[in-house]
């Protein structure tokens, strides 16, 4: 596609791939030069016709990527999602409809394949909306003043005859997968990870210059089955007193069991010379604070948008969750894009199983389709959008009815930036 002012927008082709990395970095204020071997590294994520540049002159000036995914839904059904990620637009060329132009023609393809919603992890808030996006999951970090915690320095190990080790990457590359499915068949807003994902995060492939190899650690119940896993780092502080001012920085932390998350935490705050613990990025409920004797000692850090989700097919969308409650609501979805809008009937079941179909009946509730993408995971409430003017009721109660459907017990969490 070539607009009036000559620049061009189309996927490129593997020769281009290196100055689209260029144009990439630097739109993240990166060292915009890449070494042959980050570079073809690198290359194992090209897929062709999903990597898209705008060209002035031959040069790459804006960059734009997706990839399929799964994303869990409500009740654990799994649904495919077009990952956007990689989006930049070079500062001498902002402001001329760019990013515009790469999502329509990327939301449109996905809309075509089937795909059920597109997800992203927004590095600027304001931008996404206006494309139908909205933010479906939260983030949180804590960091963890250890010597306040109030934890028993003789007692570090797990208590439930299981057991914390010490394991490498080659460890971690066999166990992690069968474990992160387990989570995310388990988790609204989880996504899937392929082998590139492992081999990357362990250091078998490496996307940028320097690697710092972490820490790694599994917890193995009493009966020997491998239910968390956390990856680690750790500084070398020390005071003018020589007294150990050294912080455990946790790059991901993945249980399926409440024992193997409290095992992991302990362990991680019981590690000598550690007297703080940073999170990571956490669900936003997450237990960490609780698994402490003074939970005052986890100071909450952080807590932002995290995976923002654009609908694309609301009856799929609607019919693949579960539902909290019997009920009838009749939506009026706005879609300024033209890929979802419409008005549709859902019916959930007492067995939280729902039916969802478009229908010629009064609204219930209008809203955006970035709102209803909100919604569908769970996390926030009818009631407080319509509060601030993005959902208006046109029946009295349908919001408070559309929170007894909707709403999930705990929070939608996406564990992995992409």
């Amino acid at each position: 596609m070539t607009s009036r002012d000559g620049i061009d927008v189309r996927p490129i082709t593997e020769s281009e791939f290196a100055d689209w990395q260029r144009a990439l970095n630097t739109g993240f204020l990166r060292e915009p030069t890449l070494s042959e071997e980050i570079l073809d590294a690198r290359r194992a994520q090209f897929t062709p016709g999903r990597s898209v540049g705008a060209f002035d002159g031959g040069r790459c000036v804006a960059t734009f990527r997706s990839f399929a995914q799964e994303l869990t839904a409500v009740g654990g059904a799994t649904v495919p999602a077009d990952a956007v990620t990689n989006v930049t637009v070079t500062a001498t060329h902002r402001r001329r409809g760019l990013l515009t132009r790469m999502m329509a023609r990327d939301l449109t393809a996905a809309k075509e394949r089937g795909d059920v919603v597109a997800t992203l992890i927004a590095a600027e808030y304001p931008i996404y909306g206006r494309y139908g996006f909205g933010p479906a999951t939260t983030a949180a970090e804590w960091t963890v003043d250890v010597p306040r915690a109030g934890l028993d320095p003789r007692r570090p190990g797990p208590q439930d005859g299981g057991r914390v080790d010490l394991v490498d990457a080659e460890d971690v590359r066999k166990l992690g997968p069968e474990l992160h499915e387990r989570l995310r068949r388990a988790q609204p807003g989880a996504v899937d990870r392929d082998e590139l994902w492992w081999k990357v995060t362990t250091g078998a492939v490496r996307f940028h210059p320097t690697f710092h190899e972490p820490y790694y650690v599994v917890y193995r119940s009493a009966g020997g089955e491998v239910e968390g896993m956390a990856a680690y780092t750790a500084d070398d502080n020390w005071g003018d007193a020589k007294q150990p001012l050294n912080t455990a920085r946790v790059k991901w932390l993945t249980a399926v069991t409440p024992a193997a998350e409290r095992a992991l935490w302990l362990y991680l705050c019981s590690i000598d010379w550690v007297v703080r613990v940073r999170s990571g990025w956490r669900a936003p409920d997450d237990l960490l604070p609780h698994f402490l004797p003074d939970p005052r000692a986890a100071a909450l850090t952080t807590q932002a948008d995290w995976m923002w989700v654009r609908m694309l097919d609301v009856v799929r969308a609607l019919e693949a969750r579960t539902y909290g409650a019997a009920g009838s609501l009749v939506l009026e979805v706005v879609d300024r894009a033209g890929l979802a809008g419409g008005r549709y009937r859902l019916e959930a079941s007492a067995d939280g199983s729902g039916v969802c179909a478009p229908t010629t009946g009064s609204a219930d509730l209008t809203l955006d389709v970035a709102e209803l993408s909100v919604l569908w995971l769970g996390d926030e409430s009818a009631v407080r959008l319509a509060a601030l003017g993005r959902v208006r009721e046109e029946r009295a109660g349908a919001a408070r009815e559309a929170d007894a459907l909707l709403r999930t017990s705990r929070r939608p969490w996406c564990p992995d930036v992409f």
